[in-house]
């Protein structure tokens, strides 16, 4: 007589074992239609499910997070079956879920073309409407890879035969369709529908390019509508705002094959950097933080001590001079290491806050390169923070606080703060572990942040903290981390003498607030749809002649602005001034100095703000003042 727990911690007995759908149905018809799934002990399984023993039971719905994964794993298989039925020859092969959606990877001797894809969704939503009921089956390994070789499924029959013998083999069964799943899924076809594919793409048999390149087609799957309009409105503005095309068009930078997932800077582009870079640096000096310099290149014997050699080689540039190997340093820290070895510490240096603008690269695979986002060549806001355990924490909640102040300079104020865990394979003493994540804990709680934990996911080394800025659409990005690390001092020899004399290993917080400058810069441009505030703006104000007679004062004016420590430029082309207004703005300078006969009497300037704004004509005292304002509060609106 199984006695099933309820997450409101009450309790119901049942004479003999029950599915799941019996138990929501006994609390109620609504929660019975609702249900999707039941989480039973902390595991997922479908509504069919029957409980023999006594458990823990939570029913999931739609209104889960849990509940809409499974809508999603669910609606890929729907994919499949419709792709089945439209396309015979096809073969299916895997078909996960991924963020805000799902995707199923095909072997058919044709493209899909968009046709075929209005039809692949036609189709589904025609086998939604039937409510086919999904049944989960048990099979030997052996009779469902035959099943599978028989139907001509060979990818399906490989994966089944990778599968140890003896080991459960769970299908999904939903009218003519049978599938490889481990599930659980929805009871029937009809929950699910609010769906849509988005794309076809390239993609190889397990992720291998030696292998067969399979087509994969993308979709995306939500509880509601008005969910999925706007997740399909988030995407259209995001193909707005992509800043590989803003980029482009603003002349800021662009990528070649010449230097795969390196960054070629225009100079427009090098002035948002530079404002970024001297922002950061004046960041340091007032936070107490040192800035150093360190060699790109480092010997193999370092990274071997550090474990770079064995564990990262692959994404490593290496080289070799004189029959010694190098490697193009991936990341700061162990140079940062040597330089804190470079003398004799005592804790009375302690703690010492090391940052540099580290030039690191990484061998990323060419697919996985985007734009400025993910290259192979970046440059971090690194720093490195060497102190005592007793330190961890103030050190940390002083961190915390400096985040955010600098994320809302740059417009994100909606900041989501996540905290690593111990992973199951790590290095040092659980007491060591937990004084670590104490302190961490403790540090966010002095901030007046809220966070949520990650178990398992901290480096092997210690545990860390993530910040994740979201943008004006919506979207979430990770900046910036404060990672703990006892590891790497031991491994590189560091020791300072502490007040009893003694050597002693100092604590290393790996900590970077905007990450690697290239893709905290995509972001921008995105986040602002390249229209940057003022004070990150690669050309600050234009200033424009109506006609040839003004020229020389619109110049004077310019040149004013450039010697006030403004970046402005003067545009005397003989063009009529409303192209000029329309051209400017099209590139999304902030301000529009227009000069005419009247202005130039007057020795006053007529002002056009971004958007249009008509500010009228001011004195040129005026507008510095304005502009200086502006710069000085870093004002925005995304």
């Amino acid at each position: 007589m199984p006695v099933i727990t309820l997450p409101d911690g009450s309790r119901r007995a049942f004479a003999e074992p029950v599915s799941v759908a019996a138990v929501a149905q006994s609390i109620g018809a609504g929660l019975a239609k609702a249900a999707l799934a039941g989480k039973l002990d902390d595991r997922l399984v479908d509504t069919s499910f029957v409980i023999e023993n006594d458990a823990r039971l939570s029913i999931v719905t739609e209104k889960d997070d849990d509940g809409l994964e499974i809508l999603r794993h669910s609606a890929a298989h729907l994919l499949a079956h419709a792709v089945k039925q439209l396309f015979p020859n096809a073969q299916v092969t895997i078909g996960p879920t991924i963020e805000n959606g799902f995707y199923y990877d095909f072997s058919l001797e044709r493209p899909f073309t968009p046709e075929d894809l209005a039809a692949i969704e036609e189709r589904m939503a025609a086998l939604a409407k039937k409510n086919i009921p999904v049944v989960r089956e048990s099979w030997k390994r052996d009779e469902a890879t035959a099943y599978f070789e028989s139907m001509g499924e060979h990818y399906k029959a490989e994966l089944i035969a990778a599968i140890p013998e003896g080991q459960e083999i769970s299908l999904y069964r939903q009218g003519d369709f049978v599938d490889l799943c481990r599930g659980p899924h929805v009871p029937a076809t009809g929950r699910l529908k609010v769906f849509k594919l988005m794309k076809v793409a390239g993609a190889y048999w397990r992720g291998d390019h030696n292998n067969e390149q399979l087509q994969r087609i993308y979709g995306t799957a939500w509880a509601k509508k008005e969910e999925q309009d706007a997740y399909i409105h988030q995407i259209e503005e995001a193909e707005k705002r992509d800043h590989r095309r803003l980029g482009r068009h603003l002349d800021l930078f662009h990528l070649q094959e010449n230097a795969p997932g390196m960054v070629f800077w225009h100079p427009k582009g090098w002035a948002v950097w530079q404002q970024i870079e001297q922002y950061l640096r004046r960041v340091y000096q007032d936070n107490g933080y040192l800035e150093v310099r360190t060699p790109n290149i480092l010997d193999r014997a370092l990274w071997e001590k550090t474990g770079h050699w064995q564990n990262y080689k692959d994404n490593m540039f290496t080289t070799e001079s004189e029959k010694r190997d190098y490697a193009v340093k991936p990341m700061n820290c162990p140079g940062h290491v040597l330089i804190f070895k470079a003398g004799l510490r005592s804790y009375r240096d302690l703690p010492l806050r090391y940052g540099e603008f580290g030039s690191c690269h990484r061998n990323e695979p060419s697919g996985a390169l985007h734009g400025i986002m993910r290259v192979r060549g970046f440059t971090q806001d690194d720093g490195h923070i060497f102190c005592t355990e007793d330190q961890i924490q103030s050190e940390v909640t002083a961190f915390n606080t400096l985040v955010g102040r600098v994320y809302a300079d740059f417009g994100f104020t909606d900041v989501r703060v996540k905290l690593a865990l111990r992973p199951e394979k790590r290095i040092g003493s659980d007491e060591v572990w937990n004084k670590a994540e104490a302190a961490l804990r403790e540090s966010l709680k002095a901030s007046g942040l809220a966070w949520d934990e990650l178990p398992g996911e901290g480096a092997f080394y210690g545990p860390k903290i993530e910040f994740h800025v979201r943008d004006a659409i919506g979207r979430s990005w990770q900046c910036g981390t404060m990672q703990v690390d006892f590891s790497m001092p031991q491994r590189l020899g560091a020791e300072y003498i502490g007040e009893d004399n003694a050597r002693h290993t100092p604590v290393m917080l790996h900590r970077a607030i905007l990450g690697s400058l290239e893709r905290f810069i995509g972001i921008l441009i995105e986040n602002w749809s390249g229209a940057l505030p003022l004070w990150l703006a690669p050309v600050q104000a234009v200033v424009m002649n109506i006609s040839e007679k003004q020229s020389g004062y619109a110049e004077n004016v310019a040149e004013s602005l450039r010697k006030a420590g403004f970046r402005a430029e003067a545009d005397l082309r003989n063009e009529k001034i409303s192209f000029k207004i329309r051209e400017h703005s099209l590139n999304k300078l902030p301000y529009q100095v227009v000069v005419g006969d009247r202005e130039m009497a007057q020795s006053w300037v007529a002002v056009r703000a971004r958007g249009g704004q008509d500010l009228g004509q001011m004195s040129f005292e005026d507008l510095v003042a304005r502009l200086r304002e502006e710069v000085e509060t870093r004002k925005g609106t995304a």
